[in-house]
């Protein structure tokens, strides 16, 4: 799929970006990795272990905010993974027009440079939180989905074809729940919003796989979201630092008690595809192309996607499995296979 292509990351030193670079160099051979993000540290820092001089790999500084530069980024470039954003929730409910011009100008501008340079396929990284947003984040994640959805309509000559993918939280990212805890219980306290609280979990390995299967899969429009299991806040802190006391300080600005990737009202455009569900767009009948659904079922009217309610759980021993395989350093998890990289 990747083999002799040029691809470009937006946020491409971020967690995920450097765990799609590390998956694509280890199963394909692609003619250049781009890496656009607006920290020169980080990409200093990334460009020690993974080297222009040692794999096809160039790093632009740049900010999606600013067009030309993104428009020169994207010159010759076949295939685009949108992971940039601003993400902190209740830095957004402080600062909202701050995401506004990142997460919802930003996209925008992502959009202008692809459909210039013709690039053939993109694919936007989205959150649970875009599903009936009651936060800025979210609202302004919701708003960009719907963007690269529509980019689709407008993409004339240079066919160039957009979807989303969405998923939960990413057991290995920086700044999730599971190194804030390991940290906190160095103070002896684990601070818990709610104990009630629920969460759709998935690693960073597969949330690049399903990127993969919106490349390899997708005929433009489609918002995919995986199948993934759920995990109660206290189950959570218990496996990860079993015997620390809890203190339950509250719900912060903006954050829900429970997650929604697929909503009621999204279910009469979502389709089963097996590990994945599709929410397919309303506009242009392109819900009923019989191409682009093949063998998916749709899914029963009023179905609702929910941490709380999916049957998919992980239990306290899956969890334990899944935490052997990384380790703890500062804000991140890293995966061992991972660490002479990260490090």
């Amino acid at each position: 799929m990747f083999n002799n292509k040029t691809i470009l990351l937006t946020g491409g030193t971020g967690s995920f970006g450097k765990k799609f670079v590390r998956m694509v160099l280890q199963n394909f051979k692609p003619k250049k990795l781009i890496i656009y993000s607006r920290d020169e540290l980080k990409q200093f820092a990334m460009m020690e272990k993974i080297s222009p001089e040692n794999y096809p790999i160039r790093y632009f500084l740049g900010d999606i905010r600013d067009l030309d530069r993104l428009r020169r980024a994207m010159q010759g470039v076949d295939y685009v993974v949108h992971a940039a954003a601003y993400k902190h929730v209740p830095a957004a409910e402080y600062n909202p027009f701050e995401f506004v011009k990142t997460n919802i100008i930003g996209a925008q501008n992502v959009i202008e440079a692809c459909l210039d340079a013709k690039v053939e396929k993109v694919v936007a990284l989205s959150t649970d939180k875009a599903c009936n947003p009651i936060n800025l984040y979210g609202a302004t994640k919701l708003a960009s989905d719907k963007i690269f959805v529509a980019a689709n309509s407008y993409s004339g000559s240079s066919k160039t074809r957009f979807s989303v993918v969405r998923y939960g939280n990413v057991v290995g990212s920086r700044g999730s729940v599971i190194p804030f805890f390991l940290n906190q219980a160095k103070k002896g306290i684990i601070p818990i919003t709610d104990p009630e609280m629920t969460r759709f979990w998935i690693t960073l390995e597969d949330a690049v796989k399903m990127v993969w299967y919106a490349f390899e899969n997708s005929y433009g429009a489609e918002l995919y979201v995986p199948k993934i299991p759920t995990m109660g806040i206290m189950d959570l802190a218990d496996v990860v630092c079993p015997g620390v006391p809890t203190k339950i300080i509250g719900i912060r600005p903006g954050e829900k008690l429970h997650e929604v990737m697929v909503s009621e009202d999204d279910s009469r455009y979502t389709f089963d595809f097996g590990n994945y569900y599709a929410i397919l767009p309303a506009i242009n009948n392109w819900n009923t192309d019989a191409a682009r659904v093949g063998k998916a079922k749709p899914v029963e009217l009023n179905f609702r996607y929910s941490s709380d309610t999916n049957p998919q759980r992980l239990s306290r021993e899956d969890l334990k499995v899944l935490l052997e395989q990384y380790v703890h350093r500062g804000h991140e998890l890293i995966h061992r296979d991972d660490v002479d990289f990260y490090e």
